[in-house]
């Protein structure tokens, strides 16, 4: 059995802050083919759907969909600040290697 995502409080945190769990929308994080490693993240807000893992934190809600689940096996969604913008970002143990954008890896 593979460990489902986790989500950490500052993902949360900004998606109250954006007010999403109001609009009854929540941050999809998938994975498909593409990119510049084979792989990569779309991350956008979203209704969840009836096949979707559901995370909540703070009223918030995460959702995977069951095909990108196995790609996203103990991996961890944070939202990070930095110089060159405010970002979510997957710190995951299942890709051998990624890209410079961050949005793209392979397996």
């Amino acid at each position: 059995m593979n460990l489902p995502p986790k989500v950490t409080d500052r993902a949360f945190s900004r998606l109250a802050d954006i007010g999403a769990g109001d609009e009854g929308r929540a941050l999809r994080v998938a994975v498909e083919g593409g990119g510049c490693s084979g792989f990569q993240y779309e991350i956008k807000l979203d209704a969840p759907g009836k096949d979707d893992l559901v995370l909540e934190g703070q009223g918030q809600k995460v959702v995977v969909d069951s095909i990108s689940l196995p790609f996203l096996a103990g991996a961890t969604i944070d939202f990070t600040e930095e110089l060159i913008g405010a970002r979510f970002v997957i710190d995951n143990p299942n890709a051998s290697s990624s890209c410079g954008c961050g949005t793209s890896f392979s397996m």
